[in-house]
C-alpha cells in the first residue's frame, strides 16, 4: 500500500496539541499488514484501471483483510476533497475536472473482480453544481449494465450546496443501499465535521425514503471522539426518526498527529451495549465493532439486511 500523505493546503485547525497525546492504542484493534496474493491481485486491478479507493485514501485498518477476498469500495470523482474534516486522511483542496470515462472503468473492475456486491463513495465536490449526482447515477446505471447482477451501496455527501433535484438523480438510478455518514454527534460537528450540517444530513437520509420507501438507507458514526453515551443513544432515535435501516458503529482512528485527537478506545463490551440499544431501537441491521467501517463486511451485510427485512414483512 502507498504512503499516505498529508498535503500542505490542509486546515490549520487540524493540528495537534503536544499536551493532547492520544492513549495507548489496545490490542482489539490491531491488525495485521496486507501480504496476501489476492490483496496484491486487487491492488493490481485497481492500479490498472486508474481507480481511486478510500481504503487507500483514508487508510482503512481493514484493507488487507478486505482486499485478500477481492472487496474494494471504489471512491469516484478523484482523491482531492473539497471539504476539511478533522478526522479525514483525504486530501483537501481544489479537484480535477471529471473523469467522464470513470464510470467505465469502474464498471470494468467489478465486472473483473466477480463482485456480488460493491461500494462506491466519493469525496465531497462543492464546485460542482449538481454535487457529483450525475457522475454518481452514471456510474450505478454503467455497474448495472455490465453486471446485473451486483447488488450497489453508494455512500455519498450530504450534496448541502446542491439544488434538492441532485439527490433525486440519485435515487431515480436504483442503487440497492444509499449510505451517508453522520459521522459524529452533533455537538461535535464543529470541530470534527465543520462543513456538513448534522440534521440536513438526516434530512438526506429521510428525503430518499421519501423518493423511493423501497431502498435501504445506512448511516454511520465514530465513537472515541469525545462523545457521551447519551448524545451517542439520540443519534440512534434521530437516525430511527428518520427511518434509516441500518447503523455502524466503529472505533475513531487518528490518520495522523495533524488529525482529531482520540479521546478514548471504547472497548469491545462497550460496542456490544450500543449494538443492543440500536437493536432495541429498531434498526433492520446494526454493526458495532471497534473495526466496524461502512464498507467492512458490506455484501455479507447487505444480505442480512434483505433477510431481516422480509422477515419483518412476513411478522406484519
Amino acid at each position: 500500500m502507498r504512503d499516505l500523505k498529508i498535503p500542505d493546503q490542509r486546515h490549520p485547525e487540524k493540528a495537534h496539541r503536544p499536551d493532547n497525546a492520544q492513549p495507548k492504542k489496545p490490542d482489539w484493534i490491531r491488525v495485521k499488514a496486507p501480504t496476501s496474493k489476492g490483496y496484491m491481485d486487487t491492488h493490481k486491478i485497481m492500479r490498472e484501471h486508474k481507480l481511486v479507493t478510500v481504503c487507500e485514501e483514508a487508510g482503512c485498518p481493514n484493507a488487507g483483510e478486505c482486499w485478500s477476498q477481492g472487496h474494494a469500495t471504489m471512491m469516484i470523482m478523484g482523491e482531492i476533497c473539497t471539504r476539511g474534516c478533522t478526522f479525514c486522511n483525504v486530501a483537501t483542496g481544489r479537484p480535477d475536472e471529471l473523469d467522464v470515462f470513470e464510470p467505465g472503468r469502474v464498471a470494468d473492475a467489478v465486472q473483473k473482480l466477480g463482485l456480488k456486491h460493491v461500494v462506491i463513495t466519493s469525496v465531497d465536490r462543492d464546485d460542482l453544481e449538481d454535487g457529483g449526482a450525475e457522475h454518481f447515477a452514471m456510474t450505478i446505471r454503467a455497474v448495472r449494465k455490465r453486471s446485473p447482477e451486483t447488488t450497489i451501496e453508494i455512500l455519498t455527501p450530504d450534496f448541502l450546496k446542491c439544488d434538492p433535484s441532485a439527490l433525486e438523480t440519485v435515487v431515480e438510478a436504483k442503487p440497492d443501499v444509499f449510505n451517508h455518514n453522520l459521522e459524529t454527534v452533533p455537538g461535535l460537528y464543529q470541530e470534527v465535521r465543520p462543513g456538513a450540517r448534522y440534521f440536513h444530513s438526516l434530512r438526506l437520509l429521510q428525503r430518499v425514503k421519501e423518493l423511493d420507501p423501497t431502498m435501504f438507507t445506512k448511516s454511520g458514526i465514530m465513537v472515541g471522539l469525545g462523545e457521551k453515551r447519551p448524545e451517542v443513544l439520540q443519534v440512534m432515535d434521530d437516525m430511527r426518526a428518520a427511518d434509516i435501516d441500518f447503523m455502524t458503529i466503529g472505533q475513531y482512528l487518528q490518520p495522523t498527529p495533524k488529525h482529531h485527537r482520540v479521546a478514548e478506545f471504547i472497548t469491545p463490551d462497550e460496542f456490544k451495549s450500543y449494538e443492543k440499544a440500536a437493536i432495541n431501537k429498531g434498526f433492520l441491521m446494526v454493526s458495532a465493532t471497534p473495526l466496524t467501517r461502512s464498507s467492512y463486511h458490506a455484501g455479507d451485510d447487505f444480505a442480512r439486511l434483505r433477510a431481516n427485512r422480509l422477515a419483518k414483512l412476513g411478522q406484519a
